[in-house]
């Protein structure tokens, strides 16, 4: 199960871990126009953990998601040159 809201600068949302035990605690994705961070309570600490990733790491992470293994580098679509 997820959520998602719409805050004034980003988006949220919270993904809830509903499957069999043991469940992991719900993680909150901030996703604001330069970057991402991912939130995830630790109750061995009792402190949130949070994460950032850039545009650009967000990308690369969503490509290897589909990739074998290997090492890669993402480019960007070349734009066809526009003739006058």
């Amino acid at each position: 199960m997820f959520t998602i809201e719409h805050d004034f600068d980003s988006t949220v949302v919270t993904l809830v871990d509903e499957g069999e035990a043991p469940l992991q605690e719900d993680v909150i994705v901030h996703a604001f126009e330069e970057c991402v961070t991912v939130e995830q309570y630790d109750p061995r600490t009792d402190q949130t953990v949070r994460i950032t990733l850039s545009i650009a790491q967000l990308n690369d992470l969503g490509a290897a998601l589909d990739l074998p293994e290997g090492v890669y580098r993402l480019r960007k679509p070349v734009e066809p040159a526009r003739s006058a």
